[in-house]
């Protein structure tokens, strides 16, 4: 049986297709989710985005929450009423 080159290029894109697409299935603190972050969404929203927060602090009715530890790629957001009202990213 005769084995191609192209057969073997073809096997070599597949796999390197693979790995980035799985390279992608990484952290949800990323320069995507984080676009996807809009003022006035709401904090189960958020979470569902982003997953569970790394930690969150709490006054009243204002809550800051960061995803992510530093020095990795951090998104932090302040929330009043559960609702965005800033967020901001560092090392996206």
């Amino acid at each position: 049986m005769k084995h191609s080159m192209w057969g073997a290029g073809r096997r070599i894109m597949l796999l390197a297709g693979l790995a980035l697409g799985l390279a992608g299935c990484g952290s949800p603190v990323n320069q995507r989710n984080y676009d996807q972050l809009k003022m006035g969404m709401e904090f189960d929203q958020v979470v569902k985005l982003l997953g569970k927060p790394s930690e969150c602090d709490a006054v009243m009715a204002i809550k800051n929450c960061r995803w992510g530890k530093p020095p990795a790629a951090t998104i932090s957001v302040r929330f009043i009423a559960d609702q965005v009202v800033l967020f901001k990213a560092q090392g996206l």
